[in-house]
């Protein structure tokens, strides 16, 4: 788990190292403890080292191997290296260090891009190949590791955060107006390649890219999720599922276990995160840390859920730690939090991660998340209406955008009005094949996008702003293949999740499995009041503050009556207004 960069020229010219150097330095905190430069001739790269797979220095990035031609930076954990390893071994290649930096390097010698499809983890990862003078990059299947770009006629940059890549300079700063419609309309989900800044990219998931020194590009998808049984598997019942999720997440949860001496679990206290550890001691995992946050009660809504974290961490017998949070260290600590952010979120679980992971960080250096249940499993409240409806886009689009097209034409100034370009994605999603329900589709959709852009880069952002390395064992392909595989009416039933909880049985108390549906709750965040609500106007309507986005008409009608203007995922309209100021000040854009 590092920090990511580079440069490459297309002028002929030598690559600015000094900016390459700018961008790596602000990726300080995913990589605290080394850093290194490599620059020859067009391409510049840079690297910041979290010490986790091979604590010795053989294994520091960038690394560069002459004989083979070359140099490589890569973000992220590669579980399988050991067969790997072993696999290139058996064809001849050498190694001198002992981690999975060099089995990713070699790997791309001897396999090129078919190496992509046998790696089991998460990654972004760049390699210079001297001989043809071409840069190649890629990322894993379901974005765990992110990575941002810029291009120009004289080079392409890329970097880890989005944020480190305008630390650079020379890059343009304006919003993007189709990334502004999805962040009103689609619960701030960007998809990719655009970001919220029209000067800025980023590498779809299960994609790779490569590029010479003329400026020539050639990108391709290398994977994708595709739903239904396969033949052999159509006559499954209940039981026959329930044990293969189980098997499947046995193994998801044992092989990221490798390299981790400290092990911790953010403990939420609901299906997901328990399984998880519940598995980990049933793998023998010992000194098993568990870390569960709580806030301010507000609007009646209560804002913990230690009753059921607590319940885990008695029954496996972990160290436990739980933190609450009060209104004040809530605002103290949103503006860093936002720096952190690649990308703008609304999610409240952004500050719990953010300040989660601050004392996680105190006690270990990797930690496992229970991020994607819902997405693979069918957990959120909008399946069964897409299941039952005529018009599956009709109904997900009602269950989860946060407006209509017409009122989000009120709430930008006339300047940034579009399309409805967010109706038109999700709608051309439906339409794609290898999905054929309903269900499926919007699966397949919130698998693949929304989870990509909003709970996995929300983990991956707030974790790494602490140099804490967070693995998503429910996001390993092989489950999220299996999860495809599983018709909807063994996932739709009892809230849903149904195979899972089943799985899930096998594990853990059933108080855990059979309680009301809870989240990382922060109740300040959506009942705007009191200091917050104060703070949140000053946010919109400061003069300072004002970029001519939004429409002072809907500012007022907002400001008037927060507790009303509630989204259909009942999140705060204001909020996520506020949110977008904060993100780019706090960019200082």
């Amino acid at each position: 788990m590092c920090g990511i960069a580079g440069e490459l020229r297309f002028d002929q010219q030598a690559a600015d190292l000094a900016a390459v150097e700018r961008i790596t330095h602000h990726l300080a905190p995913r990589g605290p403890d080394a850093h290194g430069f490599h620059s020859q001739g067009p391409v510049a790269l840079g690297h910041r080292r979290l010490k986790i797979m091979d604590l010795a220095e053989a294994s520091g990035q960038p690394m560069i191997d002459s004989d083979l031609g070359l140099s490589m930076v890569f973000n992220g954990a590669i579980y399988n290296y050991p067969e790997l390893r072993d696999e290139l071994q058996a064809l001849g290649y050498r190694f001198f260090s002992g981690g999975d930096t060099e089995v990713l390097l070699k790997g791309y010698h001897a396999w090129g891009t078919n190496l992509l499809p046998k790696l089991n983890g998460m990654f972004a990862f760049a390699v210079w190949e001297r001989d043809k003078q071409q840069l190649f990059i890629a990322r894993d299947r379901l974005g765990v590791k992110p990575l941002y770009l810029s291009r120009s006629g004289q080079r392409l940059r890329f970097a880890s955060s989005l944020p480190a890549l305008l630390a650079g300079g020379d890059i343009g700063k304006t919003l993007d107006p189709v990334a502004l419609n999805h962040y009103l309309n689609f619960h701030a989900v960007v998809p990719a390649p655009r970001t919220i800044l029209a000067g800025v990219e980023k590498l779809p998931p299960a994609s790779w890219m490569r590029v010479d020194t003329q400026g020539n590009c050639e990108q391709q998808s290398w994977w994708q999720l595709d739903y239904g049984p396969k033949r052999e598997e159509i006559a499954f019942e209940l039981e026959d599922w329930r044990d293969k999720v189980l098997d499947g997440m046995r193994e998801a949860v044992s092989i990221r276990q490798r390299a981790a001496v400290d092990v911790g679990v953010l403990l939420s206290g609901g299906v997901d995160s328990s399984m998880l550890v519940g598995l980990l001691r049933e793998a023998g995992v010992e000194n098993l840390s568990t870390f569960s946050i709580g806030f301010q009660d507000a609007g009646g809504e209560r804002g913990d859920e230690f009753q059921y974290s607590d319940l885990i961490a008695e029954r496996f017998h972990t160290r436990h730690h739980q933190l609450r949070i009060g209104e004040n260290e809530i605002i103290e600590q949103l503006p860093a939090a936002f720096r952190a952010m690649s990308e703008p979120m609304v999610s409240h679980d952004c500050i719990a991660f953010y300040l989660l992971s601050r004392e996680v960080a105190k006690h270990c250096k990797v930690v496992q998340s229970g991020q994607g249940a819902d997405e693979l499993f069918a957990g959120y409240h909008w399946y069964p209406l897409v299941d039952g409806a005529e018009d599956a886009f009709a109904a997900y689009r009602k269950a989860f955008f946060d407006r209509e097209h017409e009122e989000y034409a009120q709430c930008v100034q006339p300047e940034w009005l579009t399309d409805d370009h967010a109706g038109e994605f999700v709608r051309q999603h439906f339409a794609k094949p290898g999905a054929v329900s309903a269900v499926d589709k919007a699966l397949r959709l919130d698998s693949t996008v929304m989870l990509v852009d909003d709970p996995v880069k929300r983990v991956d952002n707030m974790t790494m702003a602490w140099g804490l390395e967070a693995r998503t064992p429910f996001l390993d392909y092989r489950l999220a293949e299996l999860s495809a595989r599983i018709p909807a009416r063994f996932k739709l039933p009892d809230g849903g999740k149904h195979v899972l909880k089943e799985a899930a049985r096998q594990v853990i108390p059933n108080e855990v499995i059979d309680r009301p549906k809870g989240y990382f709750p922060v109740p300040g965040l959506k009942h705007l009041q009191g200091a917050t609500l104060d703070w949140v106007r000053d946010l919109l309507i400061d003069p300072s503050q004002d970029r001519g986005l939004f429409n002072p008409a809907m500012l007022d009608r907002l400001l008037t009556d927060p507790d009303g203007q509630l989204t259909p995922l009942r999140g705060s309209k204001l909020w996520q207004m506020a949110a977008l100021n904060l993100w780019l000040s706090e960019q200082g854009l």
